[in-house]
């Protein structure tokens, strides 16, 4: 595989939009359409976001292949497809390839975890079942296990795995994967909104956004600027806080499906175990969009 890139910038994990317990694919359409249009550079189908837990394997492919028939090649569509079994792994990815996405996301197996040596077969294995390049997912606070460094450098070798969602959460980390995986074809994304413009500035290209549902076009605005070395991207940046503080005041995607189905992008609705947000913080949730749209923010 040649040097890849494979969106930079703002990636956005979509919300799946429920109606009546259903997957609202007409509403799921019109968020697509939402995000092009403000600027998204790359669509995550199916992570953790998308509450992928709780749909089943005809939801999955489902929402994939409307993605890709709805997208278009306007930009990268990548599928999550990770799970903690390498064989549905490799199925989930394979029909990935099957229907045309640009790529695939894999996070690390949880619940029976691994060691380091199986965390590397199984992201190899994986990678190798298709042509697709692959993103790795590190997000320990939600799987109970990391990607060391090491690991990630070893894997940064193979031609197809080309990236990590890095939701860690410690820049230490960060920079010691940036300077192990120097010169090789792999690329580092933030996956927490709040530590964006301190991620970028260090050599990231980009974040995989939760608030990014709302707001693909700022955050857009901010990465371009840190990229051009504006000084006044951290101000930027603030002005953003609001709304990432609102979309952490519950598990993810708890209040940002608050915001989504506000803006119309199918009802307020979660798949057990996760339940909607109290009708309190629900209503301070939407006033902090109402006011961020309303320009009405310092």
């Amino acid at each position: 595989m040649d040097d890849i890139l494979i969106f930079e910038g703002i990636g956005v994990a979509m919300t799946t939009p429920f109606t009546d317990d259903a997957v609202d694919y007409a509403a799921f359409r019109t968020h697509i359409e939402y995000l092009i249009e403000n600027n998204a550079q790359a669509l995550i189908i199916n992570g953790t976001t998308g509450e992928s837990p709780t749909l089943d394997g005809e939801e999955m492919r489902g929402l994939l292949k409307t993605a890709v028939e709805t997208v278009a090649g306007r930009v990268p569509v990548i599928a999550g497809t990770g799970t903690n079994s390498t064989r549905t792994t490799i199925t989930h990815s394979q029909y990935a390839a099957e229907v045309g996405a640009d790529g695939l996301m894999l996070i690390t197996p949880y619940y029976n975890k691994s060691s380091q040596r199986g965390l590397y077969e199984h992201f190899v294995k994986a990678a190798e079942s298709t042509d697709l390049p692959v993103i790795l997912y590190n997000v320990p606070g939600r799987t109970g296990m990391t990607i060391e460094p090491g690991t990630v450098e070893k894997l940064s070798r193979h031609e197809n795995i080309v990236g990590l969602k890095d939701a860690v959460g410690d820049l230490e980390y960060t920079k010691e994967v940036l300077e192990l995986t120097k010169g090789q074809n792999f690329t580092l994304y933030s996956g927490n909104d709040d530590n964006m413009h301190d991620f970028c500035r260090l050599g990231g290209k980009g974040l995989i956004s939760v608030v990014g549902n709302i707001i693909p076009g700022e955050l857009q605005g901010v990465y371009d600027s840190i990229k051009a070395g504006n000084s006044d991207a951290a101000e930027q940046f603030s002005r953003l806080m609001p709304m990432i503080e609102a979309v952490q005041v519950d598990v993810n995607p708890i209040p940002v499906k608050a915001m989504t189905s506000a803006l119309g992008f199918g009802k307020y609705e979660l798949r057990l175990p996760l339940v909607p947000l109290e009708a309190e913080m629900h209503d301070k949730v939407v006033e902090t969009l109402r006011r961020f749209r309303e320009g009405s923010f310092v």
